[in-house]
């Protein structure tokens, strides 16, 4: 489901208080329709946290009509859950410009500032900024560290990050963007936006409870009083 860029505020706002009002999930349990499991599973980089990964890209329009739900959504996340995002590239020039945007803007400490602008002015301003030299200026002018940006953008570093994030995306199964998953084990299905981020809180739910369950069963048998 696509949305105007002009209601995309209005959106997350409506989002943010049913958020505030929503009990707590349920654990999801419809394999095939909610869910599909990942074989083999996956590591991730946050041992005894539940890891939430977003696949995503600058470049998608849907990814930038999602951006200021998840946000809302993320605000919403208990302390035991780890949240990360990894742009993709499928082998795309102007979407593997867009993954190297991302580290960049990661490593010049811009992210958090430029993040939902770069979204904005490529779906909502088409802005042509899928080429270096373009998003270098747009960069400087939007305030972030354009000296910075350049040399990560144009670092071996960033080259690597952007070779481990197709990687990882080839691991995960992922096709499209967005995509969320989970604990590096299950990937969030969904016909809408908002029933994606549904049914990824169900799997966080049934990742807790599984958890659990290992913590319960690896703990040591009570001793027997004599």
């Amino acid at each position: 489901m696509r949305f105007p860029v002009r209601a995309l505020s209005v959106i997350a706002a409506l989002l943010a208080t049913a958020a505030l009002l929503r009990p707590a999930p349920v654990q999801a349990q419809a394999e095939g329709t909610e869910y599909r499991v990942l074989a083999p599973a996956q590591p991730t980089l946050s041992p005894g946290k539940i890891e939430v990964v977003e696949f995503f890209s600058y470049a998608c329009p849907h990814c930038a009509e999602f951006a200021p739900l998840l946000a809302t959504w993320k605000a919403t996340l208990a302390k035991d859950v780890v949240f990360r995002k990894v742009p993709v590239g499928f082998d795309r020039p102007p979407w593997i410009n867009m993954q190297r945007a991302y580290y960049a803007l990661l490593a010049s400490g811009d992210l958090e500032r430029l993040d939902a602008k770069l979204f904005t002015a490529i779906h909502g301003q088409n802005l042509p900024l899928f080429q270096e030299q373009a998003l270098f200026d747009w960069v400087a002018k939007n305030g972030g560290d354009a000296q910075k940006f350049t040399a990560a953008y144009t670092s071996f570093g960033i080259n690597n990050q952007t070779v481990q994030a197709d990687k990882m995306a080839e691991d995960f199964q992922i096709t499209g963007v967005p995509t969320m998953a989970v604990d590096g084990r299950y990937v969030a299905l969904g016909d809408t936006q908002l029933e994606l981020l549904a049914n990824t809180d169900k799997l966080i739910a049934k990742v807790r409870a599984e958890h659990a369950a290992a913590a319960k069963a690896a703990a040591p048998a009570p001793k027997k009083k004599s």
